[in-house]
């Protein structure tokens, strides 16, 4: 995953690609969940797939304890590290690539691609939608599955707003969310706290996310050779979230044409 700048430029997580399993293990149960009901039983299926802007990979090495050859694709070198040595800790053969999920490739084409926890709002042009959908239609099997889920206008009116704070022992974050729904974007301006020896280095970060509608994302997907496009509200799946009703956050599962 990566945080976007003004322009096309995305510059990766720092930071927060270090602390991201210390402070926000929690946020993956609802999307975990998710992916069992809605994608379970296509995974079955699959014999290969890959976890577009991976993190540190978690996802991956889940889908591969299911007997599926995965690759792991994220922008940040930092995330890559991590996920690599995950990989190499389980003994699984996940292939850990370093690229933009506008325009990654993979070896051969796979059967599934997974795109979770909101990571691609975080493409920083809206024009640049359709070359995400296009880099996953050109990495998918005839027939093959892209799996995703998205905030919306509401969530990001909802939750992308107010000042949070979040410690562990070795760091520590405060998160001053905004959002402009006339633009629709949202932001978080973050101040690390990162303990070194008997000190603490403070450290800046900015993360932005894009808003789409359901009309650009079908439009996008439609274009790029998606087929069949269905959609659920994510709220089932937060029930422990009290923020995130309906309407907030929506989960995609689109088909690429079969030939």
């Amino acid at each position: 995953m990566a945080h976007a700048s003004a322009g096309s430029i995305v510059r990766p997580y720092r930071w927060l690609a270090q602390y991201y399993d210390e402070f926000y293990a929690s946020v993956r149960t609802p999307i975990d969940l998710a992916r069992e009901r809605l994608l379970g039983a296509i995974l079955k299926r699959c014999e290969s797939g890959c976890d577009l802007a991976c993190g540190t990979g978690d996802t991956a090495l889940k889908m591969a304890r299911q007997g599926i050859l995965m690759y792991a694709v994220d922008l940040s070198e930092r995330m890559c590290r991590i996920a690599r040595a995950k990989a190499i800790r389980s003994g699984l053969p996940i292939r850990i690539l370093h690229a933009d999920m506008r325009r990654f490739t993979l070896p051969h084409a796979v059967d599934v691609i997974t795109c979770e926890f909101d990571a691609l709002n975080h493409v920083p042009k809206r024009s640049d939608l359709h070359l995400v959908t296009k880099a996953a239609a050109r990495a998918l099997k005839p027939g093959g599955y892209f799996f995703f889920d998205v905030n919306n206008a509401l969530g990001f009116e909802r939750y992308w707003c107010g000042t949070h704070f979040f410690e562990k022992p070795s760091a520590a974050v405060v998160m001053r969310l905004g959002h402009d729904l006339r633009r629709k974007r949202a932001w978080s301006d973050m101040e690390w706290f990162i303990r070194e020896g008997r000190h603490w280095i403070r450290h800046h970060e900015h993360v932005e996310e894009v808003c789409w509608t359901l009309e650009e994302i079908h439009r996008a997907l439609q274009a790029s050779g998606f087929t069949e496009v269905r959609e659920w509200d994510a709220a089932p799946f937060f029930k422990a979230d009290s923020l995130i009703g309906p309407g907030c956050r929506t989960v995609y599962l689109a088909r690429k044409m079969q030939e």
